[in-house]
């Protein structure tokens, strides 16, 4: 509600209607006025503005102000006029009375004095002639009167006491007191004439939409307050609509468009500038800068089928002796020059562990070469290496093994590919199959002949002259260089000393090294690097760019941390009906408590990965910790305040770490194969299984005779057949084989003694706790539960 009050009477005077008019308007929308003076509610007053304004429709707002400025300079030349009239009247009065000859008004005589005695005086002077006098007419009504100072004189003249007797000091009221009123209320008309000017104007800015502008995401409160509504108003829209939200709830755009074009507004969309947006590059490559690149090319198969070995062939170098079981371990990047073409290989692992480093090989590259031992066929690695290359929508080119050993057979790896729609070349179909031996070096020219008109059937290009983009291979933790990643350069160049960022990890590039361990100062699309000088291993996978503000790329990174460590935060707090029961559960699970430490983050993912997927029902394996490099005493002082294990995977504790351990008494577990680390920790976890319980009969024993007891009940007299019956056994009561009940024993005695059990072919007195229903044949089947394991 307003805080001023309108009455019926001075809208219409307002409006320059008659009062009766706007009372007709309130009466048809409303209840009838009882007076004129009924003062209006501000939906009256807003049901009055909106008739008059369609009624009386204008072209724009000028002309509202062109008629007030007209009705202005009317009033102004009317003014002008009337004062012109009465100077000239006022002037013309004087001329006539002199004209007419009217004699100036007679001055009164003084008063005669007494006479009195004067002195004898000098000779009368002439006299002189008397000057005529004329009437003077003066116009006081433009002269203007200080009444004010007149106050201090009346005061001096009235005494204190009649002052406070007249309730104060009376002021003279001049002819200037009564202008300054009539100046007021000259005022307060213009006053009134700017608030009904106002008042129109708003009128008008009321009939045009407001815009509102609303970005991808926005709260019911914040559109509220843009659209200049009441939350009230646009909870109710979205109810009417069907959509139930709080005030404090947040609403996708196109929910906010919808809301705020039915309430009137026009609806522009906000672009939000992210940090990303800023920092960013995302200049469009055009033709004239792109030019052509070295393909990537994964080598994919399942384990030991010689990926390594084909990889050590194209190279002319051993790296199969350096993985630790023959298995590799950890992706490696390499560049072969071939007839003068580079290409960039990536050697990825083949056992089930490495699932996730295996797509991450495959996402990046443009090529991948699936390695099949011609003697052991498609595996189910192969199978999985196969989905990867789908799933990345890059061409496959198969190479057959192993040719060389006696049991190959390639025709049955053929047949087998065409189930997983690999169809060969050979066969009508589109899959370049070359058959090769990594041992002897047999169509190894072949397959990669294959591989470069592959890559070059697909135009591969990038513009050099740009900052540089790729992926995270690898990233690992080196106890004197800190934390080095391996790189894969994908568009731009990318320099030492550039400012870069990949994932949660910011650096700058300090030393940069190609595969053979050279140092170089640049590095182009498709070339892998080793760099150093970032703050922290980044997580491989990860997408870096090469940036130039340092301050916004940490800002991004905390960002990230933060942002990650909140979805933590909101999965392990949320909880819900589905999920309320299992987590009630966790309360009674056995924890085994886990820290990983690997020498390279990928192997690190690997072993976490596969050591949760052993929790069962009983017992949940938890990776408290992940890291990469050596083991160190904040390692032994977090697994000993969680009571956890510490898995080592190539890596090896420090002497003080060693020590630590030593004296807080905690495992340390040290292997270079997941093999043993997996089944390892797999008998470790079944010795803390809930142990399984089973029965075990120990004895029978006949009813022969039963007495009655009147404070035990039933006391059979019975005779031990087999076994031995104890005192805390449980019993199975038997009546022509059939259970006719299962409980406890409620006493045993042999004699008139108490006794912890009764050997075969022994008497001894027996009751059933709970059950008097004996009879004499009956049979007592005594066990006990025991624990057992699989």
């Amino acid at each position: 509600m307003s805080l001023v009050k309108y009455r019926i009477k001075e809208v219409a005077a307002d409006l320059g209607m008659q009062a009766k008019d706007i009372a007709a308007i309130v009466e048809q929308y409303y209840e009838k006025p009882k007076s004129t003076a009924q003062v209006l509610e501000e939906d009256q007053l807003n049901l009055i503005f909106d008739l008059l304004t369609q009624r009386n429709q204008i072209e724009s707002v000028e002309v509202v102000f062109a008629a007030a400025f007209a009705a202005k300079e009317a009033e102004e030349k009317r003014k002008a006029e009337e004062a012109a009239k009465k100077a000239a009247e006022e002037k013309k009065k004087p001329e006539e009375n002199k004209a007419s000859g009217k004699p100036a008004p007679a001055q009164p005589a003084p008063a005669a004095k007494p006479e009195e005695k004067k002195p004898a005086q000098p000779a009368k002077q002439p006299a002189e002639p008397q000057r005529k006098r004329e009437r003077r007419v003066v116009d006081t009504s433009a002269v203007t009167v200080n009444a004010d100072r007149f106050d201090d004189r009346v005061d001096t003249l009235i005494s204190e006491r009649d002052q406070n007797r007249s309730g104060g000091k009376q002021k003279i009221v001049g002819k200037n007191k009564k202008q300054q009123q009539q100046g007021q209320k000259g005022v307060k008309s213009k006053e009134d004439e700017r608030k009904r000017m106002t008042r129109l104007r708003l009128e008008v800015i009321k009939k045009t939409p407001l815009v509102v502008k609303i970005p991808d995401e926005i709260t019911v409160g914040e559109l509220a307050v843009r659209m200049k509504k009441t939350a009230g108003e646009l909870i109710k829209c979205l109810i009417k609509n069907g959509v139930m939200a709080t005030v404090n709830q947040t609403i996708d755009f196109d929910t906010a468009e919808f809301v705020a074009t039915e309430l009137g507004c026009k609806v522009e969309r906000e672009v939000v500038l992210t940090i990303e947006d800023k920092l960013f590059d995302d200049h469009q490559d055009t033709a004239e800068e792109l030019v052509t690149r070295p393909p990537v090319v994964v080598v994919m198969g399942h384990v030991d089928h010689g990926k390594t070995s084909l990889l050590d062939a194209v190279r002319k170098t051993n790296v199969v002796a350096g993985e630790a079981g023959g298995i590799t371990q950890h992706i490696g990047a390499y560049t072969v020059k071939i007839n003068d073409s580079l290409i960039t290989f990536l050697d990825t692992p083949g056992h089930a562990a490495f699932t996730s480093m295996r797509a991450r090989g495959a996402m990046c590259t443009d090529v991948a070469i699936l390695v099949v031992a011609a003697d052991d066929g498609i595996m189910p690695q192969t199978i999985e290496a196969i989905n990867h290359a789908k799933a990345a929508n890059i061409p496959i080119v198969v190479a057959v093994n192993k040719m060389d050993k006696p049991g190959a057979n390639p025709d049955r790896v053929l047949t087998q590919l065409t189930e997983h729609d690999l169809v060969p070349s050979e066969w009508g179909g589109d899959t370049e199959v070359c058959r090769i031996s990594a041992k002897t070096g047999m169509g190894i020219d072949e397959l990669l002949e294959t591989v470069i008109l592959t890559a070059e059937l697909r135009d591969l290009k990038a513009n050099p002259n740009r900052s540089a983009k790729g992926t995270v291979i690898e990233a690992r933790l080196d106890k004197t260089r800190g934390p080095i990643a391996t790189l894969l350069v994908q568009n731009g160049t990318l320099n030492q000393g550039d400012i870069i960022i990949a994932g949660t990890a910011v650096g700058h590039v300090r030393v940069m090294t190609d595969d053979k361990g050279k140092s170089i100062k640049h590095a182009g699309p498709s070339i892998p690097v080793e760099i150093t000088g970032l703050a922290e291993a980044p997580a491989p996978g990860d997408a870096f760019e090469s940036v130039s503000d340092e301050r916004m790329a940490r800002q991004l990174v905390e960002q990230r941390k933060q942002k990650a460590k909140d979805e933590l935060a909101k999965q392990q707090s949320k909880v819900t009906l589905e999920n309320l029961f299992d987590q009630m559960k966790k309360g009674e699970m056995k924890d085994l408590n886990i820290l990983v430490k690997a020498d390279v983050q990928g192997s690190a993912e690997a072993v976490k990965a596969n050591l949760m997927k052993l929790s069962n029902d009983e017992v949940a394996v938890r990776v408290i910790h992940s890291g990469v490099g050596a083991i160190n005493e904040s390692d032994i002082l977090l697994a000993s305040t969680a009571n956890a294990i510490i898995v080592g995977f190539n890596v090896r504790p420090d002497a003080a770490a060693a020590a630590s351990a030593q004296r807080s008494n905690v495992d340390i577990r040290l292997y270079s194969v997941i093999y043993e680390c997996l089944e390892e920790i797999e008998a470790a976890m079944k010795g803390m299984l809930a142990p399984k319980y089973r029965e075990a009969v120990i004895g029978h024993a006949e009813v022969r005779v039963l007495y009655k007891v009147s404070a035990i009940g039933t006391v059979a007299g019975c005779y031990v057949k087999d076994g031995k019956i104890t005192r805390d056994c449980k019993v199975r009561v038997l009546r022509d084989n059939v259970v006719i009940y299962t409980g406890e024993l409620g006493s045993l005695q042999r004699f008139k003694d108490s006794v912890k059990e009764v050997q075969a072919n022994f008497e001894c007195g027996m009751s059933v706790a709970k059950y008097n229903d004996l009879k004499e044949g009956d049979i007592f089947e005594c066990f006990v539960m025991e624990q057992y394991r699989d």
